[in-house]
């Protein structure tokens, strides 16, 4: 049965970490205003902590931008969504940990005007990024739509986190993005594998000029890309897709032929994982229902 989710990723430039959410509440609004119907609207990377200046200038800054999950931030993003009947990811966010460490935290927030999940990055891009990593893949029920599963830009070029999200039921994964470099044409080609490997939705929001090279994508669980915003100019890619889409090639096969979900059987011996210390048991392969986390 078909389960439609109007989807909007705004590709726009970050707004100053000093800015107030009323600022931004102006902007998601202009955006549903455009693209009426839309049911999830996602902003890139950092969008809410717009930094500049030298290395160290831009730490200070991420770090006075940086609150508890439970501050004023998340409280008045929470009342945005729910005046707004939508869910809303507003990208990630400093956060501000119980033992002060400073967290890349990505967030949604449900149309009833609360906090459905927060994911901390776990894999900061190294030497550059000042975060501490996260410790856990999260996804997120988003009632009466699907799952969702969150990864943060440099977290795509791992292939476990994609993996764990699409075991732990994820049908579309969320990847705000805030890519400057040249390195954006082979996250396009992650994007894409990302979402043949595992049979999901991947939706690749990033950052718009003049400081990020844009390039958002809207990727289906076959690897097609269905629509992107290339270059580096402002702008929504607003569509609809149909999360049955994912259990539909799961059940037939990408391209009609791969099922690697159905790969093992319980009658299979386990599989040694030297690097994780660890193994894959062939009758936990498959990944979670709803409801079964």
């Amino acid at each position: 049965m078909p389960r439609p989710l109007p989807i909007a990723l705004a590709q726009l430039p970050p707004r100053p970490y000093t800015d107030g959410i009323a600022t931004f509440a102006d902007q998601v609004g202009t955006v549903l205003a455009e693209h009426p119907g839309t049911r999830l609207v996602a902003f890139p990377e950092l969008h809410l902590c717009g930094v500049e200046g030298t290395v160290a200038e831009r730490t200070e800054q991420l770090n006075a931008a940086a609150q508890p999950l439970a501050g004023p931030r998340t409280r008045e993003l929470a009342q945005l969504a729910g005046d707004l009947g939508v869910w809303l990811s507003p990208g990630s966010v400093c956060e501000r940990g119980e033992h002060g460490e400073l967290f890349n935290t990505a967030l949604v927030f449900s149309p009833g005007g609360e906090l459905a999940g927060s994911y901390r990055k776990v894999f900061p891009w190294r030497p550059y990024e000042p975060y501490d990593p996260g410790d856990r893949f999260v996804v997120a029920d988003l009632a009466g739509v699907g799952r969702l599963g969150f990864s943060i830009c440099y977290d795509a070029w791992f292939p476990e986190v994609t993996r764990h999200l699409a075991w732990l039921g994820a049908e579309l994964v969320l990847n705000p993005v805030q890519t400057t470099t040249p390195d954006r044409a082979q996250e396009l080609v992650l994007a894409r594998a990302n979402a043949i490997t595992n049979q999901v939705f991947i939706a690749s929001v990033n950052t718009a000029g003049p400081l990020g090279v844009g390039d958002s994508v809207l990727v289906d669980p076959e690897g097609a890309v269905l629509d992107e915003l290339p270059g580096a100019e402002s702008g929504v890619l607003a569509r609809t897709i149909d999360l049955d889409e994912v259990a539909r090639v799961r059940r037939e096969g990408t391209a009609g032929v791969n099922r690697m979900w159905d790969q093992f059987t319980p009658a299979d011996h386990p599989l040694e994982l030297p690097l994780y210390q660890g193994r894959i048991e062939p009758d936990r392969w498959r990944p979670r229902e709803e409801g079964a986390r």
